[in-house]
């Protein structure tokens, strides 16, 4: 097929690309890469995700961006010690501790929190 060795991106919008900047830059350390069209986000592993301005923005309802790591209660504690604010939820299956975490409950270990235009992101632990 055709697009088998396309390298492939995902996007998702913002309604101020100033603070999406500060945001990943600054408060998530990514490498960040401001363009005409929006921002380049430069991920490990060659990874690439763009986040492009939309006036009407509406935030997804669903994770758009997910960062393994090793540990989730220690990202957790480093990000929140950054101002990152993780939502915590107690309804139904998907229940998170005061932190806001979610262990055992059928899938990863796993915290999410939003970015400054309301997308949902997740830290997620894989070993």
């Amino acid at each position: 097929m055709m697009l088998r060795n396309s390298k492939a991106f995902s996007s998702f919008s913002a309604n101020d690309v100033d603070a999406a900047q500060a945001f990943y830059g600054d408060t998530l350390g990514l490498n960040v890469e401001k363009m005409e069209e929006g921002l380049a986000l430069h991920l490990g592993g060659d990874q690439e995700v763009f986040i492009y301005p939309k006036e009407n923005h509406t935030p997804a309802t669903f994770t758009v961006l997910n960062f393994p790591v090793d540990d989730v209660e220690k990202a957790v504690d480093d990000l929140k010690a950054k101002g990152v604010r993780f939502e915590v939820y107690d309804e139904g299956d998907l229940k998170t501790d005061a932190k806001g975490i979610s262990r055992g409950n059928g899938g990863p270990t796993i915290a999410w929190f939003k970015d400054p235009a309301g997308n949902f992101l997740s830290v997620l632990e894989m070993k």
